[in-house]
């Protein structure tokens, strides 16, 4: 019954509002006292908050946040949108498709889903507003577009979970390339239908660039595709770690804005400041949780929940299934980063134990927290994209609906057949 308490404690603190930082770190903390002793409670907390972020694959998530910041600051994603619009603004729906190709570009050197979804917002809604689309689809595919950073490598997600679970960090980036790159098809495909059902959220354009306009606005892509090169050539060749990938890309980042003319002073602070409040967040609620790790250790929760899990008389998928139901229902009331660090100590050993490639079930949970950041009431992506534009929030929820269905069902795709995340990292490793 003892155990139940630093439980229940860390739940009314969330229900309460406490920072999951603090709620991880305040609960366990009473655990250790609980059930340690003073000397140790003492012996942990003074030696947690380094041990716990020490470690230098730690250094890849500010690399690739900074990476993502000075992408942001410089305006290189509006000439990523310009360009996809100029190519594919013809199409039925074609300035949400330009939104979703440009959204997979940034995602591929951003690694943030929150930046990309305001670098998105600030460049795609204007234009969509310009030629009268619907303010729900317009929203909606700037939202989903956000999400693809989650998994298309450098993602923040995948690292931060190679680093909880000591899973192959290269290997789990590399995993997220076909699932990113069938997402992002899927979202396209619901654009087609759903503006070939309703073509009045989406008007055709009828002004017809020129061939010549259409190759002039690729001169300003090439600093997205040389970063692009960089990172995922560097990862993939082993010319670099994925830790080395994120200083790499950051400075090559760094060096193009810097040539190009678009980082002053000020925009310089800017990138920095961002850099400092989201590395600042991460590494909080990652010390929290080592301390409430902690406490599961000593009173063995985890080890008597796998033992328990194991000697269920059910087949390990239907113990797959209610984890992932699990995750998907988090989804709805919490950040994505705090959910993985507060149910991975608990989730991954059960996954391991039951014979599960843990590759793969990176793949799947950083799908599930995909979703989690479009639905409501939490919906991070939406509450940005939506302020971004100056749009009411309830649009954004409304816009989204047929690419949560979408992204449901390639959730179910990769969970019936794994060889699409894995053959690609196996290639690699042979």
């Amino acid at each position: 019954m003892t155990v139940a308490i630093p439980l229940l404690l860390l739940v009314l603190f969330l229900a309460f509002g406490m920072p999951i930082a603090f709620a991880l770190g305040v609960s366990g903390a009473i655990g250790l006292l609980m059930f340690s002793g003073i000397d140790s409670f003492l012996g942990i907390l003074q030696t947690t908050p380094y041990d716990s972020v020490k470690s230098f694959l730690m250094s890849a998530i500010p690399m690739f946040i900074l990476m993502a910041a000075f992408m942001t600051v410089s305006g290189i994603m509006k000439d990523l949108f310009n360009a996809a619009y100029k190519w594919l603004g013809r199409l039925p729906g074609g300035l949400g498709i330009a939104t979703v190709f440009a959204g997979a570009m940034m995602g591929a050197v951003s690694g943030s889903s929150q930046a990309s979804a305001a670098a998105m917002a600030k460049a795609a809604a204007p234009e969509m507003r310009k030629y009268n689309y619907s303010t729900a689809f317009t929203m909606g595919v700037i939202s989903m577009s956000g999400t693809l950073a989650v998994m298309i490598p450098p993602s923040i997600i995948l690292i931060l979970y190679g680093i909880l679970t000591e899973t192959g960090v290269g290997s789990l980036l590399i995993a997220g390339i076909v699932p990113g790159i069938l997402t992002a098809l899927g979202y396209i495909i619901v654009i087609f239908v759903w503006v070939s059902m309703k073509p009045e959220i989406a008007p055709k354009i009828e002004v017809v660039p020129t061939l010549r306009e259409k190759f002039a606005s690729l001169k300003n892509i090439w600093p997205m595709l040389l970063i692009i090169i960089a990172v995922i050539g560097g990862i993939y060749s082993g010319f670099v770690t994925a830790t080395e990938a994120g200083a790499l890309g950051a400075f090559i980042t760094f060096l193009v804005v810097l040539l190009m003319g678009r980082l002053s002073m000020k925009k310089m602070g800017v990138a920095l400041n961002d850099t400092i409040k989201s590395t600042t967040m991460i590494m909080t609620i990652i010390i929290g949780a080592h301390i409430f790790s902690y406490f599961l250790t000593i009173t063995q929760v985890t080890q008597k929940l796998v033992v328990f899990v194991e000697g269920l008389d059910v087949s390990r998928y239907w113990i797959l299934a209610f984890i992932i139901i699990l995750y998907l229902i988090l989804g709805f009331f919490m950040d994505q980063i705090a959910i993985l660090i507060l149910t991975l100590p608990l989730t991954f050993p059960i996954i391991v134990s039951l014979g599960f490639d843990p590759i793969w079930f990176g793949i799947i949970v950083t799908k599930t927290v995909e979703i989690g950041l479009v639905t409501p009431p939490v919906g991070m992506n939406v509450f940005v994209a939506t302020g971004a534009a100056g749009v009411k929030t309830a649009e954004g929820f409304k816009g989204v609906t047929w690419f949560v269905l979408t992204d449901l069902l390639i959730l179910l795709v990769l969970i019936l057949m794994p060889f699409l995340t894995l053959w690609l990292p196996e290639m690699m490793m042979d």
